[in-house]
């Protein structure tokens, strides 16, 4: 995540629907128009767009613009890797980690899920790669000016292991018997979308969608009753095209794919999401995988973790596990699409 922010928050309409209502016993009385207002800004190197159904109200949006900018800032505050001073940075720089370090609420939440991920996922998802995804550039680190070599990849591989991490529940402690370095950019973003979901519900929104940087969370329909319809796109870097459209209610949504965050260096190109068992980009047919869940966090880690095992080895476990997922995998004639079973019932389009 990043410290970046891209100027002030701001409420706009971006549709207004008509709600009638006629009262049973008392004649005929109308309900205060509700419409889908739209709260934007900027948090973790990428943008937000929240979507609220409520009656017009501009002391009430303008409440919630400013209590979503704090909870994102709070999560950015503590989980962030290129804010220095972020609790995260300030755990990673410690000498020694063999000692119990108590942790905010939500540190300890994160980074506690992504260790059951880990599990899951065979350390597919591994949250102590940090020091790899630095090494080729995608962290706070300047970008390298060539590849790291064979025997700087060993090096960075052998400070990292999601397995030396352990917990301490009670205490929301965390201790390490080596020094880690923790990198949440795979899930940090699919929980912020959470928390910003749960403000919501205490400030009694009853229909949302949030997104930040493409992952999404739904609770509610529309006024007009229609569901959220959310698309999946195609993979390119260059014009966006829709592959499939589902509708979400209570449900969560993010994508992991190779075709954004990349850079090309000596002709070579580079994906932004780093394989933990290899230590090096990954490479593979699957250009991009959609997962469905309750929450965001979870649709993030997974997204990031079917992404590095590739098509078949993810499309087995998510199968299994009966994970609504969605694969677009390269052909030799273009892109082929998959979806495990789960999957199909969220389907519009």
């Amino acid at each position: 995540m990043t410290s970046r922010m891209f100027g002030p928050v701001r409420v706009v309409v971006v549709s207004v629907f008509m709600a009638l209502a006629m009262a049973a016993l008392a004649g005929c009385s109308f309900q205060e128009e509700e419409k889908v207002w739209e709260i934007s800004g900027g948090i973790f190197g990428t943008s937000y767009h929240i979507n609220v159904v409520l009656p017009e109200d501009s002391a009430r949006l303008k409440m919630l613009a400013q209590g979503i900018q704090a909870e994102l800032e709070r999560v950015d505050n503590a989980m962030s890797t290129w804010k220095p001073d972020s609790e995260l940075s300030k755990l990673n720089r410690k000498q020694s980690q063999a000692d119990w370090t108590t942790l905010s609420a939500p540190l300890f939440e994160v980074i506690h899920r992504a260790q059951e991920i880990s599990a899951q996922t065979d350390g597919a998802f591994d949250a102590t790669i940090g020091p790899v995804v630095n090494l080729w550039g995608f962290g706070p680190d300047a970008r390298p000016e060539r590849s790291p070599s064979d025997e700087e990849l060993l090096k960075a591989l052998n400070v990292t292991g999601w397995e030396f991490l352990e917990f301490d529940s009670e205490a929301l402690a965390i201790r390490s018997k080596q020094p880690q370095y923790i990198d949440l950019s795979g899930i940090a973003k699919g929980y912020g979308v959470d928390v910003v979901a749960r403000y919501l519900d205490t400030q009694g929104v009853q229909a949302y969608l949030v997104e930040i940087g493409g992952e999404v969370r739904t609770r509610g329909r529309k006024p007009d009753d229609d569901v959220w319809r959310l698309a999946v796109e195609t993979p390119s870097d260059q014009a966006r095209q829709v592959n499939v459209v589902v509708a979400l209610d209570r449900k969560s949504m993010a994508t992991s794919g190779d075709y954004r965050n990349y850079y090309e260096s000596e002709g070579q190109r580079y994906s932004h999401t780093i394989d933990p068992d290899t230590g090096r980009p990954i490479d593979h047919r699957l250009a991009s995988v959609t997962v469905i869940s309750d929450d965001c966090m979870t649709a993030d880690a997974l997204a990031t973790a079917y992404n590095v095992m590739g098509f078949e080895r993810a499309m087995s476990l998510a199968t299994r596990e009966n994970i609504p997922a969605y694969f677009i995998v390269r052909g030799e004639a273009g892109f082929d699409v998959h979806s495990t079973p789960a999957f199909s019932s969220y389907v519009v389009q």
